[in-house]
């Protein structure tokens, strides 16, 4: 069992923390995070798009000209799909593209990211992430404190609608609950900022 840092909220270390090996000490597994990403994304998709195939374009009933002797190909409808305002080939419908990953699949990409992360040292545990009232500058001053400029996923343990607000402006930031946590998320952000009780709720329920 490794241990890391803990900072407060100026940046100085104020004690230490006991990273669970098997959670951030596993070899990543990149063939699953990549399967875990992708499935992220699909299940993102809104699926909307959609466009008219030759049976619903509206017009076309008639045959243009008749079937011999015109010197012409022969036709059937001037909505074919060969025809200018014609219908589409195969046409997109709406539909879903989600579909649903086993669990142990889901929590071994997070395992792996969460060790990948804390081999690279980018992983940064604070004593409490707290702030007396919205204010931006005081949330990016912190971010600068403990070395986590750029982009950065900080995560509480619990909704905490005074430090979501206070880094909503920021670029390359976004605030998430312990139990919200994913693989994407991480893997977008460079640092990842836990709160110590954040960090002692993921072990808890990904151990």
């Amino acid at each position: 069992m490794s241990t890391i840092n803990v900072l407060n909220m100026a940046g100085e270390t104020v004690g230490t923390a006991e990273l669970k090996d098997s959670i951030f000490g596993i070899e990543p597994n990149e063939a699953v995070v990549h399967e875990v990403v992708k499935n992220h994304l699909a299940n993102c998709r809104q699926g909307t798009q959609s466009a008219l195939t030759r049976g619903e374009v509206s017009g076309g009933g008639k045959k243009p000209w008749r079937q011999k002797g015109t010197g012409h190909a022969r036709q059937g409808s001037t909505r074919a799909p060969q025809w200018t305002h014609g219908g589409i080939v195969f046409a997109p419908k709406p539909r879903s593209y989600s579909y649903v990953l086993n669990k142990k699949v889901k929590r071994l990409a997070l395992k792996s990211v969460l060790s990948a992360k804390a081999a690279a040292n980018e992983i940064i545990v604070v004593d409490a992430i707290k702030l007396d009232s919205i204010k931006t500058k005081d949330f990016r001053a912190f971010l600068g404190a403990v070395k986590a400029d750029g982009k950065s996923l900080v995560v509480t343990p619990a909704k905490d609608e005074v430090v979501i607000k206070s880094a909503r402006n920021i670029p390359g930031v976004e605030v998430t609950m312990a139990n919200l946590i994913n693989v994407y998320d991480m893997l977008k952000a460079k640092y990842l900022v836990l709160d110590q009780e954040a960090l002692a709720v993921i072990q808890e329920v990904f151990a």
